[in-house]
Parts: C-alpha cells; structure tokens; sequence
C-alpha cells in the first residue's frame, strides 16, 4: 500500500467543506454540546479557517490517495495560536470501507513529514473522547495528551 496526498480540486474542497461542517457539529453534539451551539461554533470555525470558501494562509486540504483511489482526506496547517513551528492536524478522516487497513497511521506520518518539511517543530491535534479508536493510534504514534476535558452527566 502506498499513500500519498493530492490536493483537493476548487469543486472537491466545496463538497468536502459542506460535509465536513455538519460532521464536526454532529461530533460536537455527540460530545454534549446542543445542536444549536453546535452549529454555530462549527460554522465559525468554518468562516475563521476558509475565509472566501478556500484554505487559510498555509493550510492544506488533500485527498488521501492509495493506488489511484481516495481513501480520505487530511487537512493540516499551522496551530492557530501562531506559537513559531507549531502545526495542527484539523482533520483527519478514512472513508469507513478504508478503515482497518493502516492508511490512518500512514497518514499522520505524511502529515508529520508534510509538517516538517514546511518548518514545524511539532504537530499537535484534537481528538474527541468516544473517538478511542483514534486515541489508540495517535498514542502508539507517540501522541501525548496536552490538556483533558472531562465531564459526567447528573441526573
């Protein structure tokens, strides 16, 4: 297997864009939050990193590509608190039918050497706490957690 990333098309990255800002609202709701300020705080988000419909400044939207066929995508681009050398996996996903196979753990050593090669020092992300299965990668990749938000419904 061989991956590798191809940049998404203009048309590609507004079909992508749509469909990726209703599943970061549905995670969001997922993880407790109403599906109004769900909503919202993805659509800001959307706005704040594609101004215009297109990547922020040093962001980068590709395909996932293993033997001529998309297996998912990847975008990543510099931490939004501008620390110098820092960069950030915003998403990251494997088309359910790819999954199991590895191109997850390939991925995020190409985005680590995409990272790289453009000056970061670090890569850091965000994971969700039901997402375990992607918790699982990202520590045997040598992930550490930075900052854990925890919360327990009362009823």
């Amino acid at each position: 297997m061989t991956l590798s990333l191809r940049p998404m098309t203009a048309e590609q990255l507004q079909d992508w864009l749509l469909w990726c800002l209703e599943d970061y609202a549905q995670d969001r709701m997922r993880s407790g939050e109403s599906a109004e300020l769900a909503r919202a705080n993805s659509a800001a988000d959307n706005a704040k990193y594609f101004p215009d419909g297109e990547p922020a400044e040093g962001h980068l939207v590709n395909e996932l590509v293993a033997d001529g066929e998309v297996v998912g995508f990847l975008w990543i681009g510099p931490e939004s608190t501008a620390r110098d050398g820092a960069w950030w996996v915003w998403d990251i996903g494997v088309h359910s039918q790819h999954r199991g196979q590895g191109f997850g753990r390939a991925a995020m050593l190409l985005a680590e050497a995409e990272a790289k090669r453009r000056g970061g020092k670090e890569l850091g992300l965000h994971v969700f706490g039901f997402n375990t299965v992607a918790r699982t990668l990202y520590d045997s990749l040598g992930y550490l957690p930075t900052s854990i938000t925890m919360a327990k419904t009362l009823s």
